[in-house]
């Protein structure tokens, strides 16, 4: 009961509780029903827009001013990056500008393996287009490099190509080609460039700083690959080498070229060159060499055919050599052209060798005949005339035993000092043996005698000044080498160099024959051809040089070497316009004329008297058949008698005259007139000369 009264006396309260609870509910119901709630969602949506973008302005400011430094040339580094590119490699020109080598643009294909992300693939996709096997691309996509090389000097269809497969770290770089547009004329000469754009043979290694342009970076731009955005680069401010203009001259380069090709195949000879050269100026217009060489492809041609043999190569010059030894003797006040020398007939052994001639034996030459015969006992004999001391002395301002001077790598050949030459070496030396020379230095030391005995440095630089201001010196007198261009011009015309004549032209030159020196010690069976040649004699304009190197059909150079001079000579003459007449004698056919001309002379005189004899005796015979003989008598007077006349005073007299001299008349006779005769002392001769002129 205590408990039901308690509940009793709360119960009110509960349902006060529960009528609060019931008004609070109904309270809630109605103000959420009541509440705005469009614009309670736009404010949230406002704060949290506001809350974002506050976070983003936040962060942006983070990164701008704390992190921007960084992140910038992360970036940087990420799509912008910096190259190395070559700059082209000056030209090299001839004379007239006619471009012999030059550089073009062309594409390399390059890879980042650190970007392929499937090198299989990309070897796969890469092969056809490069012309490789994947086999050999795939290794080379996964090393751990950052740059390889896949392809060098692609042409332009496979760089397109390349583009448009959008391979992932396969990218193309711009390298440049050197190109030379005539092919094999002057290879050896001009040598050739490596890969890497560096100049390895002739010019193109000697000329290398000059020729070699400044490189320079290049920045480009790279996708989010690390692919790099191909645009085309302007060139217009790209730094160039320097240009190298040359004293060649194409058209002479490209005569003497066909030349020295003709007749190397002809003789079947190892090797051949021709060496041009302006005398006035020493400018070098033509450095032919045969087997040729095409640098554009210079990897498939052996070093011996690239090898410039015309100034690398130093073998014994034989009797081309002989003229040098001339002028030094004649210098020296030793001999001059008419001074005679025994030449053995043919054999000379002195104290320690045996010299021979070739050809015909001779005996007793004079100086001139001894070069022009080329005879090899007369000149050691000059030699020992001379003396060592001399004759190296000489050469050795001439240029032997020392470089030319041309800025190319050439050899020094071999010229010993005196104190080491024996007896045997001078006389050797004498007629081109115990030496060895270049091409070069043989036209270097002709030049001078050309030259009129002053030493004129070769050039084949056109800029060169160190070869224009190059100290000309005198070496032999104006007079000396006079007399050895007389000397020449003998050899041509009457001596071992005859096949070289031009019609019209005076032409002065030098046959040689040499032996090569064997690897075993002493000589073998090889031997070398030359001429060479000075056009016109008496004022050269141009030196030619001739050499063949074991021929095989013609071992002589007079025989070989001698018609390539007068073939080569007489083109580029033809070609300068200062060919002559072409039906015009040579100085020796016109002194061959004139001598056939008196020959003639004579001949016609000789005719002439036996007619007058033959007539003298027709009409002796009528008067010899009239009587006896007669015992005695007296010489007539006949002077200035006809023939016919003074024949029949001395018949009528029992004398028979003899006739001598081509005319009409009687001009002197023997015995004078009035010297009576018997048969006891009759004149052993009665003689009449003759005249066509009249005595008074």
């Amino acid at each position: 009961m205590a408990y039901l009264g308690a509940q009793r006396r709360r119960s009110p309260r509960r349902n006060i509780a529960n009528s609060n609870r019931r008004q609070s509910e109904g309270g809630l119901r109605a103000w959420f029903a009541s509440f705005d709630w469009a614009n309670f969602r736009f404010y949230c949506v406002a704060a949290i827009f506001g809350l974002f973008w506050m976070a983003l302005w936040v962060r942006a400011g983070y990164i701008q001013l704390w992190e921007g430094p960084f992140l910038a040339e992360r970036a940087r580094r990420q799509h912008m990056s910096s190259e190395t590119v070559a700059a082209p490699r000056g030209k090299i020109l001839d004379r007239n500008g006619h471009i012999l080598a030059r550089s073009v643009e062309c594409r390399s294909v390059y890879a980042n393996p650190n970007l392929v992300d499937d090198p299989a693939a990309a070897a796969e996709a890469l092969a056809p287009i490069v012309g490789r096997s994947a086999a050999e691309i795939r290794p080379l996509l996964e090393k751990k490099r950052s740059f390889v090389w896949i392809a060098r000097r692609v042409d332009d269809a496979t760089a397109e190509e390349i583009r448009q497969a959008r391979i992932a770290g396969i990218e193309l770089t711009r390298e440049y080609e050197r190109v030379y547009p005539y092919r094999q004329v002057a290879g050896q000469l001009l040598g050739f460039v490596g890969m890497d754009g560096k100049g390895l043979e002739g010019l193109e290694r000697a000329f290398d700083d000059q020729l070699t342009g400044l490189a320079s970076r290049q920045v480009v731009q790279r996708d989010a690959f690390g692919r790099r955005f191909y645009v085309d680069d302007d060139d217009d401010d790209m730094p160039t080498g320097g240009d190298v203009r040359l004293t060649l001259d194409l058209q002479v380069q490209s005569i003497a070229e066909e030349e020295i090709a003709a007749v190397v195949d002809r003789e079947q000879a190892k090797w051949g060159g021709v060496l041009v050269v302006d005398v006035e100026t020493g400018e070098i217009l033509a450095w032919a060499q045969y087997p040729f060489f095409n640098p554009n492809s210079y990897r498939s041609f052996s070093a011996a055919l690239y090898r410039n043999r015309l100034a690398l190569d130093a073998l014994e010059p034989g009797s081309t050599f002989k003229p040098f030894l001339i002028a030094s003797a004649l210098q020296e006040g030793v001999i001059t052209p008419d001074t005679i020398f025994d030449c053995e007939n043919g054999v000379w052994r002195s104290r320690y060798i045996t010299i021979r001639d070739d050809g015909r034996p001779r005996k007793d030459l004079t100086v001139t005949e001894i070069l022009s015969y080329s005879s090899n006992i007369g000149c050691g004999k000059i030699g020992l005339e001379l003396g060592a001391v001399r004759y190296h002395r000489y050469l050795s301002r001439l240029g032997f035993g020392e470089p030319t001077g041309l800025h190319i790598a050439e050899s020094r050949g071999i010229l010993r000092q005196p104190r080491d030459w024996s007896e045997a070496d001078l006389i050797s030396s004498s007629f081109g043996q115990s030496l060895s020379v270049t091409v070069i230095q043989m036209a270097q030391a002709y030049l001078t005698i050309a030259n009129g005995g002053v030493y004129r440095p070769l050039r084949l630089v056109l800029d060169d000044q160190v070869a224009v201001d190059g100290g000309e010196q005198r070496i032999f007198s104006r007079n000396t080498t006079r007399q050895v261009l007389k000397m020449m011009e003998e050899v041509v015309e009457s001596g071992t160099g005859q096949r070289a004549a031009i019609p019209g032209l005076s032409v002065a030159g030098k046959t040689g024959t040499a032996q090569k020196a064997s690897r075993k010690g002493g000589y073998g069976l090889g031997r070398t051809g030359s001429f060479v040649g000075l056009v016109p004699a008496e004022k050269p304009k141009y030196l030619i040089l001739i050499f063949i190197d074991e021929p095989e059909r013609t071992k002589y150079g007079g025989v070989i070497s001698a018609p390539v001079f007068r073939e080569v000579a007489t083109r580029v003459m033809a070609y300068e316009g200062q060919l002559p007449d072409p039906g015009a004698l040579t100085p020796a056919q016109a002194r061959a004329k004139a001598r056939e001309a008196e020959r003639a002379k004579r001949r016609a005189a000789k005719k002439q008297e036996e007619t007058v004899v033959g007539e003298y005796r027709r009409e002796l015979a009528p008067v010899k058949k009239a009587g006896a003989p007669k015992t005695s008598g007296v010489v007539p007077n006949v002077v200035g008698q006809s023939v016919r006349r003074a024949v029949e005073m001395y018949a009528r007299q029992g004398l028979v005259p003899v006739i001598r001299g081509d005319g009409p008349r009687v001009v002197r006779q023997m015995p004078e007139a009035g010297v009576r005769w018997t048969k006891d002392n009759a004149p052993e001769e009665c003689v009449l000369w003759l005249s066509s002129e009249k005595t008074e």
